[in-house]
């Protein structure tokens, strides 16, 4: 047979061979602390590419050394990077995959201690990280904490312009890099989000308030990212904040439709991370807000959560509630997940197609 989820598409000027892709995962590995990807990127996303996805997308990485979430992140703010970030890039479009980068700043969420940082470094701590210790004054649209963080400092106005500029520079470097395509991160209470939602979003001026102003950064940055570069440009988008009052899917469909005018090609569609709520977490438990945004916005999208099987990511496609399918922890624990969903469709032509010739003893 031949499947949805293995056909070709094609944004903008780029044809990704299937869509099946890997979401932007943060791994908070530099150890280092200068933004630089190590050898670790270079496996981890290498691994995917050789699995078999049609598209890589790198994880949330830094415009601007205080958008990290943490000082383990990536970043893209300087040459040495982007020169870092070609050798995953190459080794990505080897295994015939196309290389994409999310661009990111944190906002109110950053300077935190990572994840799993006791394992690494010793770290006790949790959120905001003490300058004593590597971390530093965060930002955000309105001096308005994040639960259990230290408060932020209100952009100013050249502060919002600075973070615009810093999008479209950081797009200059990926491409140069030999990213195919770049994505803007406006979910996950990051920066961006912060704008976007009333919750986060207390200003009274050209910035805050009705919906025009509180999207007015994201477009002003997807314009800016647009008139940097020629490749495709995504954006992410949390959906909803779960949370009465907040961000909501409506919302999100109406801004990803001007989103669209002002230049982007397609919309990642997660949700949640802007405050703590309570998610009804289940499979595909964002797929019905993605075809939302698609309906209601008239965009295409891809969707994201919980997707860990071959039919299910074939029903989303199929029956037109996204254009593409990103998967996450499916990917970590199954770096040839494209492959074991080939099989598991009878789609022998992606099969042949996708698998490594040094693995073909394995499949075939």
């Amino acid at each position: 047979m031949t499947s949805a989820l293995f056909s070709p598409l094609t944004v903008r000027s780029l044809t990704l061979r299937n869509r099946l892709w890997v979401a932007p995962l943060c791994e908070y590995s530099v150890i280092e602390r200068d933004g630089v990807p190590t050898d670790w990127h270079l496996v981890h996303l290498g691994s995917f590419a050789r699995g078999g996805a049609g598209l890589v997308i790198a994880e949330a990485t830094a415009v601007t050394p205080e958008g990290r979430i943490s000082p383990h992140d990536t970043g893209i703010w300087n040459d040495a990077q982007a020169d870092a970030w070609s050798r995953v890039v190459d080794f990505i479009h080897s295994q015939g995959s196309a290389a994409g980068i999310q661009l990111a700043h944190a906002g109110r969420k950053a300077s935190i201690y990572p994840e799993w940082g006791e394992t690494r470094e010793g770290y006790s701590g949790r959120g905001t990280m003490p300058a004593s210790e590597g971390g530093w004054q965060t930002v955000a649209p309105s001096a308005v904490a994040f639960d259990g963080y230290d408060t932020p400092a209100a952009l100013d106005e050249q502060g919002i312009a600075d973070a615009v500029a810093a999008f479209a520079d950081a797009a200059r470097r990926s491409v140069a890099a030999g990213f195919d395509l770049v994505e803007v991160h406006a979910a996950h209470g990051y920066l961006l989000h912060q704008f976007l939602s009333p919750l986060s979003n207390t200003r009274d001026d050209a910035w805050g308030g009705s919906l025009e102003n509180r999207a007015r950064i994201v477009l002003d940055t997807v314009r800016a990212v647009r008139a940097a570069v020629d490749v495709p440009v995504l954006v992410r988008f949390s959906a909803t904040d779960w949370t009465e009052g907040g961000w909501d899917e409506q919302q999100t469909a109406q801004v990803a439709a001007w989103s669209l005018e002002a230049g982007a090609d397609l919309f990642d569609i997660s949700s949640g991370g802007l405050v703590r709520a309570t998610i009804p977490v289940g499979p595909g438990y964002q797929v019905p807000l993605a075809a939302h945004v698609r309906s209601e916005g008239d965009v295409p999208v891809a969707a994201v959560g919980l997707i860990t099987e071959a039919e299910q990511a074939e029903q989303i496609i199929e029956s037109g509630q996204a254009d593409a399918i990103l998967m996450g922890r499916k990917w970590m624990r199954d770096p040839h997940a494209a492959l074991s969903f080939a099989r598991d469709l009878g789609d022998e032509a992606a099969l042949q197609q996708l698998v490594p010739p040094q693995y073909r003893r394995a499949f075939f």
